[in-house]
């Protein structure tokens, strides 16, 4: 190990969180001066586009719209874990395709106990 001590070492990520907190700070502040600031009554309502509002915000939506949107994050996580393996898939072997076989099969069982719960009706 060397002479000098442990903390010296972080002495240049030290300043470089000083100069970035400091650059933040200050461009937030001249902007707060820089920028028009004409406030009107559209302006400050909830919804800034003016538009009135014509109903309460606090809608139930059905359940069936959460189920697709977990079944598009599963799919979409699925992906990702397929390029990977097909990168590598000839290092893989048998244990490797049978893994994704697995994989691809909780999947697939998910899919379809969704699908029979009534959540996939596409008409």
């Amino acid at each position: 190990m060397s002479d000098e001590a442990v903390p010296l070492n972080y002495i240049p990520i030290l300043i470089f969180i000083g100069l970035t907190i400091a650059v933040v700070t200050i461009t937030l502040f001249l902007g707060g001066f820089i920028r028009p600031n004409r406030p009107y009554r559209a302006k400050l309502a909830p919804y800034e586009s003016g538009s009135p509002l014509f109903q309460d915000a606090k809608v139930q939506f059905p359940m069936r719209y959460y189920i697709i949107a977990m079944l598009f994050v599963i799919f979409d996580i699925e992906i990702v874990f397929m390029f990977p393996w097909a990168v590598a898939f000839r290092e893989l072997g048998l244990v490797g395709l049978i893994e994704m076989v697995l994989f691809i099969a909780v999947l697939v069982v998910g899919f379809w106990y969704a699908w029979q719960k009534g959540a996939l009706e596409w008409d």
